[in-house]
C-alpha cells in the first residue's frame, strides 16, 4: 500500500503537471508536484496486482494516516489482490484543491469518503464518472445482501434518472436519539431543587440557577444556558418542548429547517405555528435573563470556557451527544433530562437524523480507472460486519479491537490515555468509506462503558420512545441541485438573522405575516416543492 499525502499551495498545484496513476498501473507512488510522499508496503503481493489511486479528505492533518497502511486497510488490500495509493488531502484546503483537480481533468481512479464529492460536484462532472448500477449488481454481492435488506441503501444512491455514480454507508452502533439536555444535577442539590418534567418547569429552575447561586462562590456568574450558533446550532434545542425539530443542515442543499408534521408531510420548520411559540417562549427567557446574553455572539470556544471550567461549570443546562463532551472535566455534575412535555402535553426528541448515520459519496470511481471492476470488488469487502466495525473503531490486528473465541468483539479502551471518541478518528476511516453493519451483529459487540459511544447508547432508553423523524437524505435532479443553491442561502440566512432577532428583541407576532411575506418573495415556496418532489420520490424509491 502507498499513500500520498497532499499539502500543496496553490501556486504549486497550478504547477501540476504528473499524471496521477491510472487504475490498472504498476507499483510506483504517484504525487503531484509539491505533495509530500510517504510509501508504504503494497498490500497484494500479487506481481501482477492492480494500483489503485484513491483520493480521501480528512479533517485535520492533526490525526495519523498509519492506519492506511495495516489492518483492516492493508488485510482487504490482499484479500482482493489489489494495491492502493492513497492520496490524502485536508479539509482546510480542499476545497481549493478540489475545484482545481476537477478542472485539470487529471484525475485519481476514485474518491472515497462523502467529504470528497457533494452531490452538486457529481452531478456537474458526471462526464468524468463511472455509472455504476451493473457494475454493482455484478461485482458487489456483499452490497447487493445490503439492499435486499434494507431497501433505504440503495434508494440513496440511486439519482433521479435512476443511475447510480457513488456507494453509501451506514455507520454502525448509533443510537436512536440526538443530541439531549444535560442539567447540572449538583445545582439541583444545591437547592433542594427537583428535575424538571414540563418546558415551565425547566423556566422556574433556570431562574434559580440564575438568582440563587448554586455554585456557592457569592457571584452570580452562574448562566441559565451557555451557548452559541443560534437556530442552526446549539440554541434551536430549547424550542424541543414545542415540537419544533428543527433538522441541522446535512450537506445535501436544501435540508436544513425540513421536516415531517404528523402526517408524514414535508414541511419547512420556521414557519410553522408552533415554530413561533416555541421562539416566544425563548425571548421569555432571554429577557428575564435565563440565557447567556452572548448567545449569538460568542464561538464554541468561548462556551467551553464556560462548561468545562475547572472550577466547575457556569450552565446549568447543556445539549449535546453525551455530558463529557459538552463539560469535560464536570460531567459528573450532571444528568440526562428526560423529554420536557411541552403545552401540547407532548414529548418530543430529535432523532438521530439520518444524514448523520447514513450518505451516498462514499466511493466515486472516475473514468480514469481502467478496471473499475476489480474496484468495486475490493470495495465490497467493506460491506460486512466485522470489517465495517474495525473501519470505525481500528483494526483487530492493530490492537483496537478483541475479537473473542465466542463471535465476540470487544473495543479497547485506547492505551495512550485519550477518549475513544478522538481515537477512532485517527486508526480508523471512522464516518467516512463504505461500511454496514447489520443490526443482528450489535450485540456482538461491548463498548467501553465510560467511553462517549458507550456513554450515548446507554442513555438511548431515557428519551427514545419521544423520538421525531426527522427529514430523509433525498436525491435531487441536476436542476433541482441549481435551484436549491440559489435559493437556500438568502432563506437561511434571513431566518436565522430573524430567529436572534426575536429572542433578543421580541416582536414576532407583530412581525410574523411580514416575515412570512418576505420568504415568499425570496422563493420559499419553490423551494418547499423541490422537497416535497424529492421526499415524494425517496419514498417511491424505497418501495
Amino acid at each position: 500500500m502507498k499513500k500520498t499525502t497532499k499539502l500543496f499551495s496553490l501556486l504549486l498545484a497550478l504547477a501540476m503537471t504528473v499524471s496521477l496513476a491510472a487504475c490498472g498501473g504498476g507499483g510506483e507512488s504517484s504525487t503531484a508536484s509539491g505533495g509530500e510522499s510517504s510509501t508504504g508496503s503494497s498490500g497484494s503481493t500479487e506481481a501482477d496486482a492492480p494500483t489503485f489511486t484513491v483520493a480521501t479528505v480528512r479533517w485535520t492533518d492533526a490525526w495519523p494516516t498509519d492506519y492506511l497502511e495495516s489492518g483492516v486497510m492493508k488485510e482487504i488490500e490482499e484479500q482482493t489482490g489489489v494495491n492502493i495509493d492513497w492520496q490524502v488531502y485536508y479539509n482546510g484546503d480542499w476545497a481549493e484543491q478540489k475545484s482545481l483537480l476537477l478542472a485539470s481533468g487529471d484525475l485519481p481512479d476514485a474518491f472515497w469518503g462523502s467529504l470528497c464529492l457533494s452531490d452538486t460536484d457529481v452531478n456537474q462532472n458526471k462526464s468524468n464518472l463511472v455509472e455504476l448500477t451493473d457494475l454493482i449488481a455484478e461485482n458487489m454481492p456483499n452490497l447487493n445482501r445490503v439492499f435486499e435488506t434494507d431497501a433505504s441503501m440503495k434508494a440513496i444512491i440511486t439519482d433521479r434518472n435512476g443511475e447510480i455514480y457513488s456507494l453509501p454507508k451506514k455507520l454502525p452502533l448509533r443510537p436512536q436519539v440526538n443530541d439531549i439536555m444535560y442539567i447540572n444535577q449538583t445545582w439541583l442539590d444545591a437547592l433542594g431543587l427537583e428535575m424538571p418534567d414540563t418546558y415551565e418547569d425547566l423556566e422556574t429552575v433556570l431562574e434559580a440557577f440564575v438568582t440563587q447561586d448554586p455554585n456557592g462562590n457569592g457571584e452570580a456568574d452562574e448562566y441559565g444556558y451557555s451557548a452559541s450558533q443560534g437556530l442552526g446550532g446549539d440554541l434551536r434545542h430549547l424550542m424541543a418542548p414545542f415540537g419544533t425539530m428543527v433538522c441541522r443542515d446535512n450537506g445535501t442543499a436544501g435540508t436544513n429547517f425540513m421536516a415531517l408534521d404528523d402526517s408524514g408531510e414535508p414541511i419547512f420548520m420556521p414557519i410553522q405555528e408552533n415554530y413561533k411559540e416555541a421562539v416566544k417562549w425563548v425571548n421569555g427567557l432571554y429577557t428575564k435573563g435565563l440565557l447567556d446574553p452572548e448567545a449569538f455572539t460568542q464561538d464554541s470556544s468561548m462556551v467551553t470556557a464556560k462548561t468545562q471550567d475547572p472550577n466547575g461549570s457556569l450552565s446549568g443546562i447543556v445539549f449535546g451527544w453525551t455530558a463529557d463532551a459538552q463539560v469535560g472535566v464536570n460531567a459528573s455534575d450532571y444528568v440526562p433530562v428526560p423529554a420536557l412535555a411541552g403545552p401540547d402535553g407532548k414529548r418530543y426528541a430529535e432523532h438521530n437524523p439520518e444524514f448523520l448515520d447514513v450518505s451516498r459519496n462514499e466511493l466515486i470511481i472516475t473514468t480514469a480507472c481502467e478496471d473499475p471492476a476489480a474496484l468495486l470488488k475490493w470495495a465490497d469487502a467493506y460491506y460486512t460486519d466485522e470489517a465495517s466495525l474495525q473501519t470505525f473503531y481500528g483494526s483487530i490486528s492493530d490492537s483496537k479491537i478483541q475479537a473473542n473465541d465466542d463471535g465476540t468483539y470487544e473495543v479497547l479502551v485506547p492505551d495512550d490515555g485519550s477518549s475513544l471518541d478522538t481515537s477512532a478518528w485517527s486508526f480508523s476511516m471512522r464516518d467516512f468509506g463504505p461500511k454496514y453493519m447489520n443490526e443482528s451483529f450489535y450485540d456482538k459487540v461491548t463498548l467501553p462503558a465510560d467511553q462517549g459511544d458507550g456513554i450515548k447508547l446507554a442513555e438511548d432508553p431515557v428519551n427514545e420512545e419521544y423520538i421525531v423523524t426527522t427529514f430523509p437524505v433525498c436525491a435531487y435532479t441536476e436542476e433541482q441541485t441549481q435551484r436549491l443553491a440559489s435559493l437556500t442561502t438568502n432563506i437561511y440566512d434571513y431566518c436565522e438573522s430573524q430567529y436572534a432577532h426575536w429572542v433578543v428583541d421580541g416582536g414576532i407576532d407583530s412581525e410574523w405575516d411580514a416575515y412570512l411575506e418576505q420568504l415568499d418573495a425570496m422563493g420559499l415556496q419553490e423551494l418547499i416543492e423541490i422537497q416535497k418532489d424529492a421526499y415524494a420520490a425517496y419514498q417511491e424509491s424505497l418501495q
